[in-house]
């Protein structure tokens, strides 16, 4: 359950990136599997430090995935905004 849980999360974070210009690298379909996999697995290093099977949820459940979310967001929008300055090469 708490895989659902995560990955529900990061979907849900996900939505809100309509607000960024559109700089991620792979588009958008590639930041929703990054959302995604990053909720899931900071909330998988998470469950695994404090000991609980994946069918225990409760709040900090869901809040330990935000920071892998963001994080990957971060990522591949930071390496998108690489792709906005292509390289010219002089001749």
């Amino acid at each position: 359950m708490a895989v659902v849980v995560w990955a529900t999360l990061g979907i849900a974070i996900w939505h809100f990136i309509v607000f960024l210009p559109d700089r991620f690298r792979g588009g958008i379909i590639a930041a929703f599997g990054a959302a995604t996999l990053g909720a899931i697995v900071t909330g998988a290093i998470w469950q695994i430090a404090q000991g609980d099977s994946l069918g225990t949820t409760d709040v900090l459940t869901a809040l330990a995935a935000v920071p892998g979310c963001l994080i990957a967001l971060g990522i591949l929008y930071a390496l998108g905004d690489d792709d906005e300055h292509p390289v010219v090469e002089e001749a």
